[in-house]
């Protein structure tokens, strides 16, 4: 017969350990069961804040129940007991046993607005990672009918969490997080190789029609070898030198572009079929790179975030620096699509009570259907 285990012969290892601000969770509800009053000292957060619903509901149930008399407090556990019976309508595991247990794992109660603030600290992190988990999923999601504009609003949204953040917890100046930044995703899309053909031979054959598209840059095309040929045709037509095929390839040439066994007919032949117009081909392009940019700024942001070894400083730092390279991209789709609606942004939960957050990132802006 198969043995059953024991209830003491479980494998434990399997269980994943709590994290440290979870241990902070408990030494700071600890605090405010043990001295109620102390909740005067605390600010920045809300029940939201905490990282599981039992802690949520404790803290909820702390918070609106009328504080009971020190004296009395002192002398039974009857505010306990109110406490444990509200926080059980919205967290039926919690047990007397466990706030006796928070009670006694508080080192000291008075270090409560300590505890508070490292609680704000968690909570910064998940709502970070979470709002870089949006963006991604919306940089993925295949079915919306507008996916750039749907993820510049989801961009913008990540900002102002970082806004938020910021206000918490004012960035110093040079802390960038320890965090690798992961590398950009590998671009293995036949379509995006077939466009950019286009685009090249296209331009190739009408000249004078690159100067409409200057806001297309070299890095927004997704093989190094379309990268170089694009940046070839502009800087003949910006020295108003003969554009064709030919010249093309001997500027190339120049550039080092057939180092690698490039074979000189194959780039021939890919200049030698246009098709369609070079704005059309080029908003394309830049479409793709825009939001090849919004899944980078997430990854790195979700990066840094799932890092527990960042500060909220190092975060709000990294956050901005990556959400700058979506701006950056973003003013050159406005160029190029001709919008410049009013700014809109999608307002960030806050808890903490305070002034209106700065903006760290140019806000969503509506675009028009690609050609």
């Amino acid at each position: 017969m198969p043995h059953t285990p024991e209830p003491d012969e479980d494998d434990l290892d399997t269980i994943t350990p709590p994290q440290p601000v979870f241990h902070v969770e408990q030494a700071l509800l600890g605090a405010l069961l043990l001295d109620p009053h102390r909740l005067d000292d605390v600010n920045g957060i809300a029940a939201d804040s905490f990282s599981t619903a039992a802690h949520a509901a404790l803290y909820a149930a702390i918070s609106t129940l009328p504080r009971p008399d020190p004296a009395e407090h002192a002398k039974n556990t009857t505010w306990l007991d109110r406490v444990l019976a509200t926080a059980l309508e919205e967290a039926r595991g919690l047990t007397a046993s466990y706030l006796h247990a928070l009670v006694q794992v508080c080192p000291w109660p008075r270090h409560a607005p300590a505890y508070a603030r490292m609680v704000e600290a968690g909570h910064a992190r998940r709502r970070l990672l979470t709002a870089a988990e949006r963006l991604l999923h919306t940089v993925h999601d295949a079915s919306l009918p507008n996916p750039v504009q749907t993820a510049l609003a989801e961009a913008d949204a990540l900002a102002a969490v970082v806004d938020d953040i910021a206000n918490r917890f004012p960035p110093r100046s040079g802390v960038l997080p320890r965090t690798p930044a992961p590398p950009p995703t590998a671009a293995d899309d036949t379509e995006a190789v077939e466009e950019e053909q286009l685009l090249l031979a296209t331009a190739t054959a009408r000249p004078d029609d690159i100067d409409a598209v200057r806001w297309l840059l070299p890095d927004d095309l997704t093989l190094p070898l379309h990268a170089g040929l694009w940046q070839c045709l502009t800087n003949l037509a910006r020295r108003d030198e003969p554009i064709d095929p030919v010249t093309v390839l001997w500027e190339a040439q120049q550039r080092g572009l057939l180092d690698h066994g490039r074979e000189p007919g194959e780039v021939l032949r890919m200049l030698a079929e246009p098709a369609g117009s070079v704005e059309h081909w080029a908003e394309r392009a830049l479409r793709r790179s825009l939001m090849a940019t919004a899944e980078h700024t997430g990854r790195r942001i979700e990066a840094y975030a799932g890092d527990p070894a960042n500060t909220p400083f190092q975060l709000v730092a990294g956050g901005r620096r990556a959400l700058a390279d979506i701006a950056a991209v973003r003013t050159r789709w406005q160029h190029a699509t001709g919008t410049t609606p009013p700014q809109q942004r999608r307002a960030a939960p806050a808890t903490r009570a305070g002034p209106p957050t700065t903006t760290a990132a140019h806000a969503a802006r509506p675009t028009r259907a690609t050609r």
